[in-house]
């Protein structure tokens, strides 16, 4: 699949826009079947990653410069800037669940080293693991759908489970098709993810990767649309949204932690990319 005019959406057919943190959106893929008729062309999700369940049908599923060939049950996890895509049987059917970036980080927690890349999965795990599988994306649904008490903390407890069996079920997979083409913009956004409070420099990133500073910049510019010491930034700057609106801590302390020079220097930073100052950011949303 070719990255050339793929177009960044915040679900399919609908232009990118700002999440709130900790967004989470369920529904099915026959939801926008009049908008797809079951081709999905080729696109990426640049603030988010998604869960796809095929509860139903079957037909080819796209992610990257791969391809597979399925019948349900299936599932996949696609990391945000993955490009990906499907041509499905109009029968089908899929449970799909898109989860701000800054979600994902709090919910795959240590499991980010096992699944730092895409995964889809048709042909391993037994019959009632499917069925397990099922029954908590089922789960999931419904609670999106419902307005329980406490609806939040039990959708990200369950997006949790789901991560688990995908990732135990991906150590066991041989089919590792994309394991060596994962583009370097993406492993060092999981190189950001692990790292971003540490202060370290550009040089240190590309030598974890194995790379140049000068074709690291340019995998994230092509990739990101920005330099490595905006990405970096991005993700400090959502970290303090997080804290900010969940926890009562000062935007100083706030501002230490992720590592800026100083608090001024934040408040600069976040001013700039939120069109507010931290405190004025926190009191709209408290």
């Amino acid at each position: 699949m070719t990255k050339q005019n793929i177009p960044d959406y915040f679900v399919y057919g609908e232009p990118t826009r700002s999440l709130d943190v900790g967004f989470l959106h369920v529904e099915l893929v026959s939801t926008r079947k009049n908008l797809h008729r079951g081709e999905v062309a080729a696109h990426k999700h640049p603030q988010m990653a998604q869960i796809t369940y095929w509860i139903k049908g079957g037909g080819t599923y796209h992610i990257e410069d791969s391809s597979w060939r399925f019948s349900a049950p299936a599932i996949s996890f696609i990391p945000s800037e993955v490009v990906h895509g499907f041509s499905v049987s109009d029968s089908s059917d899929a449970i799909v669940v898109s989860i701000a970036n800054d979600a994902v980080v709090t919910i795959m927690g240590s499991q980010d080293r096992f699944l730092p890349k895409p995964v889809f999965l048709n042909e391993i795990g037994t019959k009632q693991e499917w069925q397990n599988m099922g029954t908590v994306m089922s789960l999931l649904q419904r609670e999106h759908q419902a307005q329980y008490a406490y609806r939040q903390e039990a959708m990200i407890r369950l997006v949790g489970v789901i991560l688990t069996y995908i990732a135990r079920h991906n150590l066991t997979s041989t089919n590792d098709k994309m394991s060596s083409r994962f583009p370097l913009a993406q492993r060092l956004q999981q190189l950001v993810n692990a790292h971003f409070r540490e202060n370290w420099t550009i040089e240190h990133y590309a030598q974890e990767l194995n790379t140049t500073y000068h074709l690291l910049d340019k995998a994230a510019q092509n990739t990101f649309g920005k330099p490595v010491k905006k990405v970096v930034l991005q993700r400090r700057l959502l970290e303090a949204k997080r804290l900010l609106q969940f926890t009562i801590r000062s935007s100083e302390d706030i501002s230490h932690e992720l590592g800026f020079k100083d608090p001024a220097y934040f408040n600069r930073e976040f001013k700039k990319k939120t069109g507010e100052a931290p405190g004025a950011w926190r009191r709209q949303r408290g």
